[in-house]
């Protein structure tokens, strides 16, 4: 297989690690509120991925590794185009690993509800834009000869982009919705049960018009099959909620997802970022790639390393794979804090 053409495919991959695995992480936080009445309900859900969110962003890390130096010229132009969006991502991560780890310092509720609204609003604001970057990468925007993106922040803001943010948002929440259903018991399990039936069916809709829309607007025949497949995974995923069936939704979801991304990129290739000034200016797989020496470097390094990467995150899912509840939840009074600081002193 060509190099640049394996690297594309290994890319979407890494996509497609992230948004499964990250995607129930967003949708865990984002829930927080709304399964977690009071503070130790909050806790149960935050603690179903306190062990595994930060492994599952080093998918993220890897993949915009692996895009910089497979295919520097997409990622600069990417970067360099959607710099504020990708900036509010950024930001948004920052602040929800800061606030994971300093809502439970001080024994305060006002100190730990505002920790619990960044954490929440720190998977809002990445659920939506993630949509809208992958919806205008397949749609195109406008890039000149030198490979400069040349539109401006609004460009980004079409009723394609728009119907891409909202099916990336209702997916996650929905497959937060089902990892917490299956992975909490008690109260906080019923409701997330509850929000499951409810968001599944909306998340399916959604998904439904955009994918529709890309394979009509922009894909080739072929990816017909990634449609079908992504459909069929929602609906076992909806219709294995309503039976309680959740582990078998979390998988349906967890396809779903990935044959979105497989949709995404089978609609760009040979392409990585269409122009939507000239297609004579679009950045395609050959003319944004590396050399053969970088990527036959980087193909023995993945070689050797994505085992030993996979093998430890399974075994960490395999440690923390129990059911948490209230009833693990210790009381306030049994853990330290930092001392609070009196009004003198502040």
């Amino acid at each position: 297989m060509d190099l640049a053409l394996f690297w594309f495919i290994l890319i979407a991959v890494l996509w497609t690690g992230y948004l499964v695995l990250e995607g129930f992480d967003f949708g865990v936080a984002m829930l927080m509120e709304k399964v977690g009445k009071g503070d130790r309900g909050r806790r149960v859900a935050l603690n179903t991925i306190g062990p595994v969110w930060d492994g599952n962003e080093v998918w993220l890390l890897t993949a915009g590794g692996a895009m910089f130096a497979a295919f520097p010229e997409w990622y600069a132009t990417l970067f360099s185009g959607f710099y504020l969006p990708l900036f509010l991502i950024l930001l948004a991560l920052i602040v929800r690993a800061v606030a994971i780890e300093y809502r439970g310092k001080i024994n305060d509720d006002t100190w730990r509800r505002r920790w619990d609204w960044m954490i929440m609003g720190s998977a809002w604001i990445p659920s939506i834009l993630w949509g809208v970057a992958f919806a205008n990468i397949v749609r195109g925007v406008p890039i000149d000869e030198t490979g400069t993106y040349t539109g401006g922040f609004f460009n980004l803001l079409s009723p394609y982009a728009l119907l891409g943010g909202a099916t990336t948002l209702t997916l996650f929440l929905s497959h937060g919705a089902i990892f917490l259903a299956l992975k909490t018991d008690g109260e906080v399990r019923e409701r997330a049960e509850a929000l499951s039936r409810t968001l599944a069916p909306v998340a399916l809709v959604v998904a439904a018009v955009f994918a529709i829309w890309t394979q009509i607007a922009y894909s080739v025949p072929w990816t017909w099959a990634a449609v079908a497949v992504a459909a069929v995974g929602l609906v076992i995923a909806t219709g294995a909620g309503r039976i309680g069936r959740y582990g078998v939704a979390f998988i349906a979801n967890a396809v779903a997802i990935a044959f979105a991304v497989v949709l995404i990129f089978g609609s760009l290739y040979p392409d990585v970022m269409p122009s939507s000034t000239d297609p004579a200016y679009s950045l395609t797989i050959e003319n944004a790639s590396s050399t053969d020496y970088t990527l036959t470097v980087m193909t023995w390094v993945a070689v050797v390393l994505t085992p030993v990467v996979l093998l430890y995150q399974g075994w960490t899912y395999w440690v923390f794979r129990r059911r948490l509840s209230a009833d693990h939840i210790p009381d306030h009074s049994s853990l330290t804090f930092l001392p609070k600081k009196s009004k003198a002193e502040q």
